[in-house]
C-alpha cells in the first residue's frame, strides 16, 4: 500500500494484528529486507514496514529533511498518519536506526522497545570508505553513476557471507536514480558530529525501556564495538553473520525477536495485576 506522509509518498506493508512494531531497513534496502521475518511476527503482532523517503517504491522531495529533527518529524507523522496511538515496538536496521532512534529520542512516550540491528548513533564514528566517497560532492554522483549490477553485487558479497545472488539482484533493481541522490543527501547531512547530545538521551532513554542489539559480527562498515554503545539491555552476536543480518539470518532473528517481545508482553501483563492486600 501507499501512504501519503507529510510531502512523501510512502510505500509500506501493513500485516497482522497486535502490539504495532514498526520495521526501518537501511541503505541500499527496502522493507523487502523483513520478508523474511515479518511472516513469522505478523500472526502476533501488527507488523509496517516502509520503504524509508527516497528508498524503494517511496518518493521524497528534493528538500526532505535529512537531519536528525527532521527524520524524527518524519517517523512520528507516519505513526500518526497510521493511526497509531499505542506505544510501539520499533526494530531498526543501518540507515533505519538514526530514523527510528531520534523519533525514541524526541518521543519516548511512544516507544515500549527497541531491537537495534548494525547501525550507529555515535559522534566518534568515522564513516566507511562509500560513506566517505558519498559526502564528497562531485566525487559521491561520480561513484554512484559507475555504480553497476556487478560492482554492487560484488561489494554486498564481501560484506555479508549468506547473502544469495538473488536478494542481491533484487535490492539493485529497486535501486533508482532519485534514490541514489537520497543517498547522497543522506549521507552529507549526517555528520557524526551531529549525534552529540542525542547519544547521550538514547542511552538515558534504553536505561528504561526493554531493549536489545542483535549484532552480524562480519560487518565491515561499522564495528563490533559500537554494538555495546547503545547501552541496550542485552547485546546478542551473530559470529556467521556479516551487515546485513535480517536477510542474512532470517529464522534465527525471527525467533529471537518473538521471544524478546513475548518477554516484554508478559512483564507488561504480571505488571497490570493487581497486588493482593497485606492482612
Amino acid at each position: 500500500m501507499t501512504l501519503k506522509v507529510g510531502q512523501c509518498q510512502i510505500h509500506l506493508v501493513d500485516s497482522g494484528e497486535g502490539t504495532p512494531t514498526l520495521f526501518l531497513h537501511g541503505n541500499p534496502d527496502s522493507s523487502e529486507i523483513w520478508n523474511g521475518i515479518i511472516p513469522s511476527l505478523s500472526p502476533h503482532l501488527r507488523c509496517v514496514a516502509p520503504d524509508l523517503p527516497g528508498y524503494g517504491r517511496s518518493t521524497a522531495p528534493e528538500d526532505f529533511d535529512c537531519s536528525l529533527e527532521g527524520m524524527a518529524r518524519f517517523v512520528d507523522q507516519l505513526v500518526t498518519t497510521l493511526g497509531i496511538s499505542e506505544p510501539l515496538n520499533l526494530v531498526v536496521h543501518d540507515v533505519g536506526g538514526p530514523f527510528g532512534l531520534a523519533w525514541a529520542v524526541r518521543y519516548p512516550e511512544k516507544l515500549r522497545s527497541v531491537v537495534i540491528m548494525n547501525t550507529v548513533f555515535a559522534s566518534d564514528f568515522r564513516w566507511h570508505l562509500f560513506g566517505r566517497l558519498w559526502r564528497t560532492p562531485v566525487i559521491g554522483e561520480l561513484v554512484q553513476a559507475l555504480t553497476n549490477r556487478t560492482g554492487f553485487t560484488r561489494e554486498l558479497k564481501r560484506a555479508s557471507r549468506k547473502l544469495s545472488i538473488e536478494q542481491i539482484h533484487r535490492t539493485y533493481e529497486l535501486i533508482t536514480p532519485a534514490m541514489k541522490r537520497m543517498v547522497l543527501r543522506w549521507y552529507r547531512a549526517m555528520d557524526p558530529q551531529h549525534f552529540q547530545g542525542w547519544e547521550q538521551e538514547l542511552q538515558q532513554l534504553l536505561a528504561h525501556k526493554p531493549s536489545l542489539v542483535l549484532w552480524g559480527e562480519h560487518d565491515p562498515y561499522i564495528d563490533r564495538r559500537f554494538a555495546e554503545r547503545f547501552g541496550a539491555t542485552a547485546v546478542e552476536y551473530f559470529p556467521e553473520s556479516g551487515h546485513w543480518l535480517p536477510a542474512e539470518e532470517p529464522a534465527l532473528v525471527s525467533a529471537r525477536l518473538l521471544r524478546f517481545f513475548a518477554e516484554q508482553a508478559g512483564q507488561s501483563a504480571q505488571a497490570a495485576q493487581p497486588t493482593a492486600a497485606v492482612a
